[in-house]
């Protein structure tokens, strides 16, 4: 049984395959923070702006098996050509996702990325893995294509991570009051240290989800 928020087709806004179109799968549940206002000032994430509370969003449920849930991915892949892309994302989606569903999104054409938090292990059968760490959190996945720094998190400066075995290390401002200042610092973080680059969340200026 998986337990699904939302799928639902769009643009990748933000990180290495920013502009893809893509499926994205919103596991529900995550090992940070419940998701419930009442509980974020005892969360270790205690900035996330994301729903994952639930399997009542656009596309969600519960799926009886992997092949169910691939059934109904598919159907949000509208794209004509090109290789179908799904994202994997929550909450953490790796509390979920299993290589039974890895091997079931192959089997029907689709390359398969995770965007995880990087607490738990990831399959070694991913297509993508997108590591985004959370301060405070006990990190276990230290390999992948990408590591996606929400910035800043005093506790997990970004020189901790510059010697992970990661493809693209990337800076994300972090959204709220200060996200002026935050893009700001980011900016410059990037350009005193080039190995950083500046990831935006496009998909907030432009209007999509």
């Amino acid at each position: 049984m998986y337990s699904v928020k939302e799928i639902y087709y769009t643009l990748q806004g933000e990180g290495a395959h920013a502009g893809r179109p893509a499926v994205f799968c919103r596991f529900s549940g995550c090992n940070l923070w419940t998701g419930r206002e009442k509980d974020r000032d005892k969360a270790i994430c205690q900035f996330c702006d994301t729903d994952f509370v639930g399997t009542d969003g656009p596309g969600g449920g519960k799926f009886a098996d992997a092949a169910a849930l691939v059934a109904s991915i598919q159907t949000h892949w509208t794209g004509k050509g090109g290789v179908p892309y799904v994202v994997c994302t929550g909450g953490e989606p790796l509390l979920q996702l299993d290589s039974a569903l890895i091997r079931a999104l192959h089997a029907a054409g689709f390359e398969v990325a995770i965007e995880s938090n990087g607490t738990i292990a990831a399959p070694s059968d991913l297509d993508w893995i997108c590591i985004s760490p959370k301060e405070g959190s006990t990190m276990v996945q230290e390999t992948g294509n990408e590591l996606k720094l929400v910035f800043p998190q005093p506790g997990f400066p970004p020189e901790m991570f510059e010697n992970w075995a990661f493809d693209h290390l990337l800076l994300q401002p972090m959204d709220g009051p200060d996200i002026v200042a935050n893009t700001r610092n980011a900016i410059q973080y990037c350009m005193d240290h080039p190995k950083w680059h500046l990831s935006v969340q496009t998909h907030k200026y432009i209007g999509i989800d």
